[in-house]
């Protein structure tokens, strides 16, 4: 089974001020860099990740990484606009991507393992927190036209999870799901 991992990291951050993709850690690394070395190491090959606003800036710090970078240049659309860029990249040899926004610093390993672990052609898979859903989102290539074709604004695949049967896997007991959308949600130690 072949897994490919996708950061979506094409945002401008506007309520943050900056793009998250920019935005580095209490470990002193930028969120897309961290985000795209959680999905290498949980066996995801390869990993894209998806740029636009800010996009000279970000490819810089991604420059030393193992990750194919891709620009949506339609990204002021939302999130729609860079997972269907993210989706056209995969060659026919993947089964299934792994998809993480950049903005979820609180993220880890073992949450990525266990949607990893549940990913297929034909599977959708979608970690949750207390029961809430989050990321990773896994999308079995049999899945990727519908997403792509429904994934408009920044709803991403949202409505497509929803009207299909997608597994829950929760993942609160390992990992914080919370997306960071402002600067009063940042962690400690993040700017």
């Amino acid at each position: 089974m072949k897994n490919a991992g996708l950061v979506l990291a094409a945002g401008a951050g506007r309520r943050m001020g900056t793009p998250k993709a920019l935005i580095r850690g209490a470990d002193g690394l930028p969120w897309v860099v961290r985000t795209s070395r959680l999905l290498a190491a949980s066996g995801c090959a390869p990993v894209v990740v998806v740029i636009g606003a800010a996009a000279d800036e970000v490819r810089a710090e991604l420059s030393a990484e193992p990750v194919h970078v891709v620009e949506a240049t339609d990204w002021a659309e939302g999130m729609g606009a860079s997972l269907r860029a993210g989706l056209r990249t995969f060659a026919p040899g993947v089964d299934a991507v792994v998809v993480v926004p950049v903005d979820v610093p609180g993220l880890t390993l073992a949450a990525v393992r266990r949607v990893v672990e549940r990913a297929g052609p034909e599977a959708l898979v979608r970690a949750t927190y207390g029961g809430a859903p989050g990321h990773p989102v896994a999308i079995g290539r049999e899945h990727w036209a519908g997403v792509s074709a429904s994934a408009r604004g920044d709803e991403g695949a949202r409505r497509y999870l929803r009207e299909h049967e997608t597994v829950l896997v929760e993942c609160g007991d390992v990992s914080d799901g919370a997306d960071v959308d402002t600067p009063e949600d940042l962690p400690p130690g993040h700017g």
